[in-house]
């Protein structure tokens, strides 16, 4: 792999600014989808009744989560750089490659009943994990330089504890999802329990605070990028979620917010 990416790129320098133009480019792509979701939301799950060319829901998740977990590892596997030998680099590959391998490789096959994905959201959730798997692995593996005391210093620790709790949050808060209803039930119940206490977007939130803290671990434009256009997307989709959930229970909780607890 290291031969192709040669041949792709004239050098080193070349790579580096490639990799850099698309984080610019997911920090735009951001700004534009928060722009569009102000009007609009995007059709997904409980939302895309009458779509058309839908995706099953196990299926849609594996595969378009895949690109995100399978191209780090033979990137990591398939080239070399001396920068995978040093800690800050390892942990924050980890962090990114715990997240995936769970999303990939066990979320999907524990959905129960999932609606189906429209097939335009479907292809274009595996180009976004195509692209920011690349990017993100690519430079934390081969152009990420960090001080031999980065991993004590607050930013970092600080990174790696909210990425915990929020990785922490969102496991826990689909383990509610999945258990919602018994087997053989199909009607909508409202979860309780967790930080579904305090949100409707419980997931949600455990998912942009993971993101969060690998931005603040790894302070880089290519970490920062992934974590806001998390944020946006999710943020779109918590809303949807707590209004849906008032205007289908009236027993909903009214001090329940959107995603931040108190606040939104």
């Amino acid at each position: 792999m290291d031969s192709l990416l040669s041949a792709i790129f004239s050098s080193e320098e070349s790579e580096q600014c490639v990799l850099d133009c698309m984080a610019y480019v997911m920090l735009l792509m951001a700004a534009c989808t928060f722009v569009a979701l102000l009007s609009q939301s995007v059709p997904y799950g409980r939302y895309s009744a009458g779509k058309r060319f839908p995706v099953n829901a196990k299926f849609a998740w594996f595969v378009q989560e895949l690109p995100a977990f399978l191209l780090p590892v033979c990137l990591l596997l398939w080239t070399s750089s001396a920068r995978t030998s040093l800690l800050a680099n390892q942990l924050l590959i980890a962090m990114y490659l715990c997240h995936y391998a769970q999303r990939s490789l066990i979320y999907p096959f524990f959905i129960r009943g999932g609606k189906p994905t429209p097939l335009v959201s479907f292809v274009l959730a595996t180009m976004f994990c195509t692209f920011n798997g690349f990017m993100q692995i690519r430079y934390l593996s081969h152009y990420a330089h960090y001080p031999a005391d980065w991993i004590t210093r607050p930013c970092f620790l600080a990174g790696c504890v909210l990425w915990l709790i929020g990785w922490l949050m969102n496991l826990h808060s689909d383990h509610i999802l999945r258990t919602l209803r018994a087997p053989g039930e199909s009607h909508y119940k409202i979860p309780q329990g967790g930080m579904f206490e305090y949100v409707s977007g419980a997931n949600f939130l455990g998912e942009i605070l993971e993101w969060a803290g690998f931005a603040l671990a790894g302070q880089s434009v290519h970490s920062a990028a992934f974590a806001v256009f998390t944020a946006v997307v999710l943020r779109s989709r918590a809303v949807d979620h707590h209004r849906w959930y008032l205007d289908k229970f009236e027993d909903y909780p009214k001090t329940r917010k959107a995603l931040i607890p108190f606040f939104y």
